[in-house]
Parts: structure tokens; sequence; C-alpha cells
């Protein structure tokens, strides 16, 4: 492993990181994730008689960003200045792209505030249509990118 793991104190116990002393900056982090679905399923998403199912995922998904610290263990809780999900389907690899931007300026890294609501609108996505398709397959979660900060910028 390439350093320590960064939520652990001295005498190995969990512990929330002090970012107390770090300096904000402004950051913008993303996320992706894909949902493989069936053909007839996706070709039908326009047709829906219930309304579109991805606004009640992006809503969703804006929801679980703003309570990223309450989800996760040990993550800060950030103040956001924009959170963000959108939808790109792909009739060709019967997929859709759900892909969440968050933007603020702490003092500490965030790419977990992508990373949930990217993750709980593919849930969502996957919870509204279970019954049209139960063989239905989220895949590729990734942080393609990390903002500048102490460990520099990282991109797939």
């Amino acid at each position: 492993m390439k350093g320590k793991l960064s939520h652990y104190d001295a005498k190995g116990q969990a512990a929330m990181v002090n970012i107390s002393a770090k300096t904000a900056t402004q950051r913008t982090a993303s996320a992706h994730a894909f949902v493989r679905i069936k053909p007839s399923v996706l070709a039908g998403l326009p047709q829906n008689p219930k309304g579109d199912p991805l606004a009640v995922a992006k809503i969703a998904g804006i929801m679980a960003a703003k309570r990223c610290a309450e989800l996760i263990p040990l993550c800060h809780s950030l103040p956001l200045g924009f959170a963000g999900v959108d939808f790109f389907p792909d009739d060709a690899t019967c997929t859709i792209l759900v892909r969440a931007t968050c933007r603020t300026d702490p003092n500490t890294g965030f790419e977990m505030e992508s990373m949930t609501p990217c993750t709980i609108a593919a849930f969502t996505i996957s919870h509204l249509w279970s019954a049209a398709d139960n063989g239905l397959i989220l895949e590729q979660y990734r942080i393609p990118h990390t903002p500048p900060g102490k460990s520099g910028n990282w991109a797939l």
C-alpha cells in the first residue's frame, strides 16, 4: 500500500481526520456509474405512463449528496455549493450513464459527496424499474478524476 490509511489514530482506532488547519480551495468532484438495462425497458423510457423515473432518481441523488456525512462514517459534513445528477441513456450499449457532480470550497477532499449521489441515483433507477427488469445490473462505479489537493490531481 502506498501510504497509511488516514482515518485511524496512532492506536489504530477509527478517527475523523482533523482538517481544521487546512486551507479551503474551490473544488469540483464527479463520479459515474452505469446501469445496464433490457433494451425494451430502456426504449420505453420516453413513453413511461407514470412519469419520468430519471427525474425521481435525480432528486434522490441530490438528496443523498446533502446527507453524505450521515451515511458514511467519519465523513466530514461539508456545505455544498452545487450538487447535480445527469443521465445519459445509450441504446447501443443498453446502459444509462449516471454522472453526479458536486462543487464547493472545502478544506478537504470531497469525492464521497459525488460518489454518494451517483450510487443512490443508480439504486433508485434499480428500485423503480425492478418490476420491468429484475436483471438490471449496476456497474463500473468510478471517480474518474479527483480535484487538486494535497495529493495532487488524479484521473483515470
